[in-house]
């Protein structure tokens, strides 16, 4: 058995009640109470080891006046522990490995979920960029036909327009052509043939 422990802030936070081993006697601290047999409750490297602790390690904190309102606990009395075990239980390498497998489990999943979504993401992202490629591309194919369109009815509104005019032409040409025969005028059919 280690003499007491002088160390403590090695001493365990997070502990339980526990039974006293057999063939392990109880021992007294310095103030002269037995003392408690406490287990380590924390995940550390003193999981599942046994320990004395004095009874008055940590004083029982006075009674609050309300459940808001808790005064702080007095010091303790005695800072005594002393281990009684040097090595963890079985029980407690095997839950830290089992612990351990979890943990690297679990890392190991989340990674391959990472590694998913990152792969749905970029997945996702080159059918966007593709769409719109395939988008742009309709686009400027529909810009180009609107034009070619655009092109084409101009020609034929500039054709339309070429053959009214010429038509208006040749008709302009009828009225000269019969105006000036109506002025150079010998005077036939200027009036009804009945009164000629």
């Amino acid at each position: 058995m280690s003499l007491p422990c002088s160390d403590q802030s090695i001493r365990p936070k997070k502990m339980k009640s526990a039974s006293l081993p057999r063939g392990v006697e109880a021992v007294r601290c310095s103030c002269g109470d037995l003392c408690k047999v406490k287990e380590v409750t924390d995940f550390s490297d003193w999981l599942g080891m046994k320990f004395f602790m004095c009874a008055n390690y940590e004083s029982d904190p006075p009674e609050s006046i309300s459940a808001y309102i808790r005064p702080p606990s007095p010091p303790p009395l005695c800072m005594y522990y002393r281990w009684i075990d040097t090595e963890m239980p079985n029980w407690a390498v095997t839950e830290i490995r089992e612990r351990g497998r979890r943990a690297w489990t679990s890392l190991d999943l989340e990674e391959r979920h990472a590694k998913a979504e990152a792969e749905e993401k970029a997945a996702e992202k080159k059918e966007w960029e593709e769409y719109c490629v395939e988008q742009r591309a309709f686009l400027d194919e529909m810009k180009r036909k609107n034009q070619e369109e655009k092109l084409r009815l101009e020609e034929v509104y500039r054709q339309w327009e070429e053959a009214r005019e010429a038509e208006r032409e040749r008709k302009r040409g009828r009225a000269r052509a019969a105006k000036a025969a109506e002025e150079a005028g010998d005077g036939k059919g200027k009036y009804p043939c009945w009164t000629q």
